[in-house]
């Protein structure tokens, strides 16, 4: 028995720093790069003398990486025998899994797996090039910075390796691999696609039934089962709680999110998951208080993204730095939040407004988004002759606004906490970008720096955006929105020609 399960990461548009506090909303959009974790057994059938293990074999491969893995799991305690970590993401997704299977399944279903987990676990982690950036290589190639370069390159790309010691000499040995990565939210892509092909192979949910809702019947609760073990993975792999919303992203797709309560976790916090079938007992009777509602972008909408190469940034130094900021001028801070807040509702409204108005008045609203296509923002009112065209042209033009007064508080927030949240080089670059034909929205996603840029451009603008930044030095990312969240796949994606990131791209 093989199982394949695959998770999308995000790009965060809207509630950047505010959605660290609830009840504050962010808008993230799940994408077309996904994680990907194949999970099989190790042995075929059962040793003769396997009734009297306590322990069972874990195998990890990461191909990309050229690193491989192997643990010893304690049948009785659920956790892994470990000398040296090799990826905690990966680790505490695999004993949390285990737990939680335990956990959760009927007592006449334990013999069969005790008898599964005495086969041994074998695990391959496949994260779309989406996820890294292959900039470097490209330059060294002398290759034009171009998605159609990009598509060239082999699905599952390997990652290149320092090939210096941290001191400066040289060595036989490969070092730490030199991760150059896109912000899409790898590690929560990769645990929850952990987590969520353990427990369907374990048989503590079934995930075959189509459907991405948190109250769809018994899909719902399976999805619920796959984010709280995720989220419970991947905090107490990064030490501590964060807002969880990459997470809640890789399980049910896009979605306006509003994180939960982290009393849920404190308790699996202190032990460092050391005591896990307890902390697992509570973790999966506790009631998440998390939101995610449908959300997506409105039809003949296109999400692009770019890597400006500008350097990387670390974003827990950044919120940590917002943070002391909020304590040091708490009533500033606040009237910023306040307005960061309005500015977010409003963008989200107008979206939405824009969906219905697809929905009802289709003619009309593909007529104005392919006109607008063509033509920059200050031309758009001239598209309009007939009311329902002029509702779109303004819902378009107020979604602007909006994002245009997100920008200005953020920048705002930025300087006062002296860190980079749009840097003057990305202003330059978002404003010459939203001045541009068919662009509706341009920004920095999540909590911003030199990673990466995004676009929502109308019709077919995204081309043209594409080329204007490959012009200037910025990556055209083949990355795009997909409202999917976690699923299974029918086979391991190496044996497809192309990976499921790229499969629906179509370059012009």
């Amino acid at each position: 028995m093989e199982v394949v399960a695959s998770a999308p990461g995000k790009v965060l548009i809207a509630g950047g720093y505010l959605v660290l506090e609830r009840p504050n909303a962010g808008l993230v959009l799940s994408t077309t790069a996904r994680f990907y974790a194949v999970v099989r057994p190790l042995r075929d059938s059962l040793p003769a003398d396997s009734w009297a293990w306590a322990w069972t074999d874990v195998e990890v491969a990461s191909p990309q990486l050229s690193r491989e893995a192997t643990y010893k799991l304690s049948l009785k305690k659920s956790t892994l025998q470990l000398t040296e970590s090799a990826n905690p993401f990966v680790e505490q997704a695999i004993q949390f899994s285990v737990a939680a299977a335990k956990a959760t399944i009927t007592d006449k279903r334990k013999d069969a797996l005790d008898k599964l987990l005495l086969q041994g676990v074998s695990i391959t982690i496949l994260g779309c090039n989406d996820f890294y950036s292959y900039r470097k290589q490209i330059e060294a190639r002398g290759l034009p910075l171009t998605p159609e370069v990009l598509l060239s390159l082999p699905p599952f790309s390997s990652i290149t390796f320092n090939s210096e010691a941290a001191n400066g000499t040289m060595t036989g040995e490969k070092c730490k691999p030199e991760v150059a990565k896109t912000g899409l939210g790898s590690s929560a892509a990769m645990t929850t696609s952990v987590v969520a092909a353990l427990l369907h192979y374990l048989g503590a949910v079934d995930l075959s039934c189509p459907g991405q809702s948190s109250t769809d019947g018994e899909t719902g609760r399976d999805l619920n089962l796959v984010h709280a073990i995720a989220q419970s993975a991947h905090c107490i792999a990064q030490g501590k709680i964060g807002s969880g919303f990459d997470v809640s992203a890789a399980v049910y797709g896009s979605q306006r999110y509003i994180r939960f309560s982290p009393e849920i976790l404190s308790s699996a916090q202190a032990t460092g998951g050391t005591c896990l079938p307890d902390v697992v007992s509570d973790i999966v009777t506790r009631r998440w208080d998390h939101e995610n509602t449908q959300f997506s972008l409105p039809p003949l909408m296109t999400l692009l993204l770019g890597e400006p190469g500008t350097g990387g940034t670390s974003t827990p130094s950044m919120v940590g730095s917002v943070k002391r900021w909020q304590k040091s001028d708490p009533e500033k801070s606040k009237d910023t939040w306040c307005k960061l807040g309005i500015a977010n509702s409003v963008l989200e409204n107008q979206l939405r407004i824009l969906k219905n108005l697809s929905e009802e008045h289709q003619e009309a609203y593909e007529s104005v988004v392919r006109s607008c296509s063509r033509l920059a923002y200050g031309k758009w009112t001239e598209v309009a002759t007939n009311q329902h065209q002029e509702a779109i042209v303004r819902s378009l033009l107020a979604a602007r606004d909006a994002f245009l007064e997100i920008r200005l508080h953020m920048r705002e927030m930025g300087i006062a906490a002296g860190v980079p949240i749009e840097p003057e080089s990305q202003t330059q670059l978002l404003d010459a970008t939203m001045n541009m034909e068919g662009v509706l929205l341009a920004g920095v996603p999540g909590a911003g720096g030199f990673d990466a840029v995004f676009s929502v451009t109308l019709g077919d603008a995204s081309n043209a955006v594409a080329s204007a930044w490959s012009s200037v030095g910025v990556l055209p990312l083949l990355v795009r929105g997909d409202h999917r969240g976690v699923s299974l796949e029918d086979a391991d994606p190496r044996t497809r020609e192309v990976s499921a990131a790229v499969s629906s791209i179509q370059i012009n």
